[in-house]
């Protein structure tokens, strides 16, 4: 039998805040997206997204327009 989701858990994609200093400017903070992560949620080059803080430790990623899904049918139940 196959555990679920909900017995195995979310996937978790650890990573670090990059810093980009430039000269005479403060430096920028970068977070990139696990490739995978990215795949998963249909995540495109160029895309629009906003981060939400929820609480001090909780960001949420809006994303205002959603890709059409690629899907041709949906995924079957286990």
């Amino acid at each position: 039998m196959t555990p679920s989701t909900d017995q195995i858990g979310p996937a978790r994609y650890p990573l670090k805040v990059q810093a980009i200093r430039s000269r005479g400017q403060q430096a920028r903070l970068y977070v990139y997206f696990p490739l995978p992560l990215a795949a998963a949620i249909g995540l495109a080059p160029g895309e629009l997204v906003e981060w939400e803080l929820l609480e001090r430790g909780e960001l949420h990623l809006v994303r205002h327009q959603l890709p059409a899904p690629r899907a041709r049918r949906p995924a079957a139940l286990r």
